[in-house]
């Protein structure tokens, strides 16, 4: 399984130990988003970011709307690099356990939410921090 981790908070006042693992996970600014592996090792990172990120399991459709719109390889567009059929096997390869750096640019630039975010301060029910399991309605609001 993929897990989508959006940082949501900026870099003022940040503990080193939280920068150095944001930075790990290459989130260095706010409306960034990784994919990434669901291993024992990125859950314990994801431990140290929760303040900081949101995170969730992302489905298919959301990965390859993801990949569409935001994706980049080098300085240029995805969609004008691969067709669409490239584009969804792509997708697939990712879900299936491949890299997202074998077909993309491994961070993806999104912009803010529309209608904004809820609560940057506060966990998941009240605000948007941590875990969540419905990060692809989020991540819908921002491509």
């Amino acid at each position: 399984m993929k897990l989508a981790i959006l940082r949501i908070r900026g870099k003022r006042n940040v503990d080193p130990r939280i920068r150095r693992t944001l930075e790990m996970l290459r989130l260095t600014r706010p409306n960034h988003c990784v994919v990434i592996e669901d291993s024992p090792q990125n859950l314990g990172m994801l431990n140290i970011v929760k303040d900081y990120v949101a995170f969730g399991p992302i489905d298919e459709t959301t990965l390859y709307s993801l990949l569409c719109k935001r994706g980049m390889k080098g300085s240029k567009r995805l969609r004008t690099v691969l067709d669409e059929q490239k584009l969804k096997e792509a997708t697939d390869a990712i879900l299936s356990g491949k890299k997202t750096i074998d077909f993309a640019n491994p961070v993806f630039r999104l912009s803010p939410p529309s209608k904004g975010y809820k609560d940057i301060k506060r966990p998941f029910p009240e605000g948007d921090l941590g875990r969540r399991e419905d990060i692809s309605a989020l991540l819908r609001k921002m491509i």
